[in-house]
């Protein structure tokens, strides 16, 4: 499928419910259950059909014949098949409550494992809005479907296949006449049905859209008050609800419509079945309890065909709810596990070889982020990227972690080509500080330990200490155990910032990126900080992004990015002296500020 399209563009939706057959994986585990659920299906349905016939046993041999015994022996029968039926139905909606909290349960977790395994650039153009829409709204109305509407559509197809086989028996004239109305009854199901399931799809795109909106909203709900933007931010929501609720209005109408031409033709048919059946009985060729099981199997199959029109509505919702979660449960990632995968060197050196790398980001094709780049980054030296924004610097550790893959060239990681190896197995060699850290909802232990859970609580603290975050985190209210608030919200950029490097000091990787690891703190945090992370780059490869040119002139390479490609190389002194891009950006960036500037050049 195309990558360049969100994922709602990317294929029509089917127009069928074949798309549910998909489902039938998530079921074989617990056939056990399923099979206990339709043994109670298809005795409830046997004790509905029973009662045709005690019907027929009361009129005929209870009240035409005055018999007490027959009456009594009739209505014995009848109290037989209620309780079997209570006891069945009870059964089948236990069982199948658990098997549609259940399936739904692992389709969830499936569907949640895979976005896990999809790269960074399936969600440039797919929206994480979508993306949470279709593991909770979709899988919600999945539940509902196949822990109650897959049931109620089997009971009723069953009803309707033992009342047409009950009919036959009772009358095999009239039982005709009733399979005459039969297509007239199921066209519309189709026919309608149809526009339905594609109102259904329309209208889950259309709450994935709110989803989407509000989450960027609330993401960024300081810019929104600071620049005043909450009135357009609230009619543009209020548009995408009404989208929404026009959308879900159409399907509503378009399935009120199904089920009433349902209804209207199949209570037609039964009319006209009463009274070609009522002229028989007057002739003397039906007894009264025939007539009156006939009927009983007639409203009970028409009663059955019109509840099963609305469950098709049902199903069809659930085709389209299936349909948006299979195409991210189908949706192979481009960066997986190669079928035979090259171990990486114990132990790691850190060395990294780029070798003519081009790339192009999958949401701008048109531009090359990087442009034939080659370098070498030795074990244990420490090489720095600069050059203005767009230049290439962040995409470089991006492709270092193999977040991307590059459109041509090479890149090796201690002389093995990354796209050959584990990409676990390389990422676990690689510590990143990035310029906006993320803080997850948790208390510092668990953000400061993340992705190493077999720590103890000591390496934790010896971690923070080394990237001076243990000062401020003991002076909050419960220490290390404070919550600190969804993304971190609770903490000052230069403290998330200095949460991040205690990450990576915890890693203890042979190669450490550095984006900017500074840039959000003071000069007494920074001055600390560095201290700390001139501790965790000795004797490590490092490769540095950096804006402030005064924290890279002790860095063994500095290599100057311009539109994806290397312009000029070397130390501080000797950049400042060839007068190029360098030495610009240093004099823009000092000429306010000549000691700094002369501390650089010392």
């Amino acid at each position: 499928m195309p990558r360049n399209q969100p994922l709602t563009e990317q294929r029509p939706g089917s127009r069928n419910l074949r798309v549910l057959r998909q489902l039938f994986a998530f079921l074989r585990p617990y056939r056990g259950a399923l099979s206990c659920a339709l043994l109670a299906l298809l005795i409830a349905a046997g004790a509905v059909l029973g009662f045709g016939v005690v019907l027929r046993h009361v009129v005929d041999y209870g009240l035409n014949n005055g018999s007490a015994a027959a009456l009594n022996q009739a209505l014995l029968f009848f109290l037989v098949v209620v309780v079997v039926m209570a006891a069945s139905v009870a059964a089948r909606v236990y069982l199948v409550t658990w098997i549609g909290e259940r399936v739904v349960a692992d389709i969830r977790r499936a569907v949640f494992a895979q976005v896990l395994k999809l790269e960074p650039a399936f969600f440039e153009v797919t929206r994480t809005g979508e993306v949470i829409s279709r593991l909770t709204t979709d899988t919600s109305l999945l539940q509902v479907v196949v822990g109650s509407t897959l049931a109620i559509a089997v009971r009723n197809a069953l009803l309707i296949t033992g009342g047409l086989v009950m009919l036959a028996i009772t009358s095999t004239k009239l039982a005709l006449l009733v399979l005459l109305g039969v297509p007239l009854v199921i066209a519309p199901v189709w026919l309608l049905g149809h526009r339905v399931r594609r109102l259904s799809r329309k209208s889950q795109d259309r709450i994935a859209d709110v989803g989407a909106y509000v989450g960027e909203v609330l993401y960024g709900i300081r810019t929104v008050q600071a620049f005043c933007h909450e009135r357009v931010d609230e009619e543009r929501y209020g548009n995408q609800v009404e989208a929404a609720f026009d959308t879900a209005i159409k399907r509503t109408r378009m399935s009120a419509l199904l089920t009433g031409v349902v209804m209207l033709l199949t209570f037609t048919a039964i009319s006209i079945v009463l009274w070609v059946g009522g002229h028989d009985v007057l002739a003397g060729r039906l007894t009264g309890g025939q007539l009156s099981a006939f009927v009983f199997y007639s409203v009970l199959v028409a009663g059955s065909i019109g509840a099963l029109s609305e469950v098709a509505g049902n199903l069809l919702r659930a085709a389209g709810a299936t349909e948006r979660m299979l195409e991210l449960l189908n949706t192979e990632p481009k960066i997986a596990l190669p079928a035979h995968p090259v171990a990486l060197p114990e132990p790691a050196r850190g060395e990294v070889e780029l070798c003519d790398v081009t790339f192009h980001y999958p949401s701008r094709p048109a531009t090359a982020a990087l442009r034939k780049l080659s370098f070498t980054l030795e074990p244990g030296r420490k090489v720095a990227l600069v050059g203005p924004s767009g230049a290439g610097k962040t995409t470089v550790l991006h492709l270092l972690l193999r977040f991307y893959d590059p459109d041509e060239g090479a890149i090796r990681f201690d002389g093995i080509d990354v796209r050959s190896s584990d990409p676990r197995q390389l990422r676990q060699r690689v510590a990143l500080v990035p310029q906006d850290p993320v803080i997850f909802g948790a208390d510092a232990w668990e953000n400061i330990r993340y992705g190493h859970s077999i720590v103890s609580d000591a390496q934790v603290r010896q971690a923070a200490e080394a990237a001076h975050a243990a000062e401020f985190l003991d002076q909050l209210p419960r220490g290390f155990d404070t919550f600190l608030g969804e993304r971190g919200v609770r903490l000052s950029g230069g403290q998330r910032q200095r949460i991040a490097i205690a990450r990576a000091i915890l890693r203890d990787p042979a190669l450490l990126l550095l984006d900017e690891a500074t840039s959000s703190l003071d000069a007494e945090s920074e001055r600390f900080v560095q201290d700390g992370l001139e501790q965790l780059m000795r004797g490590r490869s490092t490769l540095i992004i950096a804006h402030r040119l005064a924290t890279v002139r002790k860095v063994d390479e500095i290599l100057v990015l311009d539109q994806g490609h290397i312009v000029a190389r070397g130390r501080h002194d000797k950049l400042i002296n060839e007068h190029g891009l360098y030495a610009r950006l240093a004099a823009l960036q000092f000429r306010d500020a000549p000691e700094p500037l002369q501390a650089a050049n010392e």
